[in-house]
């Protein structure tokens, strides 16, 4: 299998391609948090009108305040390397470790210089073997699980410091979007720093028709990894979202795992996620959600995991009823 931290992004493609690299961190007391990510965007049937893409967003919950950023970079102006994690958006940069830049939007400007380090031990988020395959068309993991930040971030006049923030490093890439989803993520509980959470509930549109829900999750604890990702496991799984909460029960033949996940509608912003075959959607985004995590072993012995604003929650959709305001890029 290649080696899936590395850029799978081809110039010369017209098949269509998303790809995106990004950086999530909390504050390790506060209800604060940031996102940076990078993203290479390919329409299909054109690959002469790809971009890179700069995100940013800062997310504080006593004030309900959320800031997001995005600026589009010609693609002549980016560079991508095939033997290591190094990403150029214009004069943003990633590599492994550390990371630097600054991208403005109405009125709003956001620099960094961030240094990280920690578990490079990946969460595939599907089975292994599905990397590989042309389906599905969206692939996912953590290349960067339970990592801490140190550094500096400034937004607009006001420079905040970075020390021991958790966090993650992540990639993903596909031709398409996939069509609805919940994403969810957890580095670090409140009452376990060490505990790990990846998780879905998607289905795709093939043709006129819909997929079943799938559900999908991997929970590392006490240094211990629990997939629930077998195709039988995500069909099974018993799940329900709306726009701001989520519920979803899963089980393998070792153990059951029950999450739930919620944000007020304050605490999210609203991006505009370009698709590759054509159009768009909206991408509802927190930093700072609630998730409530229960681990129950083939024993009937249990284990809590809760945090109060540590969560990512990501819905993808197209409604229109959300009333949370869209980035209009």
């Amino acid at each position: 299998m290649q080696n899936l931290e590395l850029c799978q992004f081809e110039p010369e493609t017209k098949n269509g391609h998303y790809e995106s690299y990004f950086l999530r961190a909390n504050h390790p007391e506060k209800p604060q948090a940031f996102w940076i990510r990078f993203t290479i965007f390919s329409p299909k049937g054109s690959s002469d009108k790809s971009i890179g893409e700069i995100w940013a967003m800062y997310f504080d919950a006593e004030l309900d305040k959320v800031i997001a950023i995005q600026e589009d970079i010609p693609i002549a102006q980016c560079a991508f390397a095939s033997d290591k994690l190094d990403i150029r958006i214009g004069k943003n940069k990633l590599l492994k470790g550390h990371s630097s830049g600054s991208t403005s939007l109405n009125q709003h400007t956001f620099k960094w210089n961030l240094s990280y380090q920690g578990d490079n031990d990946q969460v595939l988020l599907f089975p292994k073997k599905l990397y590989s395959t042309a389906l599905p068309k969206a692939k996912s993991l953590v290349t960067a699980p339970n990592i801490t930040f140190t550094g500096t971030f400034k937004l607009n006049d006001k420079e905040i410091n970075v020390d021991g923030w958790q966090g993650s490093e992540n990639h993903n890439w596909g031709s398409k979007h996939t069509d609805e989803y919940a994403w969810g993520q957890v580095a670090g509980f409140d009452n376990d720093p060490d505990a790990f959470l990846e998780c879905s509930t998607a289905r795709i549109k093939l043709g006129p028709i819909w997929s079943p829900w799938m559900t999908l999750a991997v929970l590392v604890i006490d240094g211990k990894r629990y997939a629930f990702n077998s195709i039988i496991q995500t069909v099974k799984a018993s799940a329900k979202y709306d726009l701001f909460n989520w519920r979803f029960i899963t089980q393998n033949k070792n153990a059951k795992l029950i999450v739930n996940i919620s944000a007020p509608k304050e605490h999210f912003a609203g991006l505009n996620y370009k698709n590759p075959p054509k159009g768009n959607h909206t991408c509802l985004n927190s930093k700072i959600a609630s998730c409530e995590v229960k681990l129950i072993d083939k024993k009937g012995q249990s284990k809590n995991l809760h945090t109060k604003n540590r969560a990512a929650f990501e819905i993808l959709t197209d409604l229109k009823s959300h009333g949370v305001p869209v980035q209009n890029i």
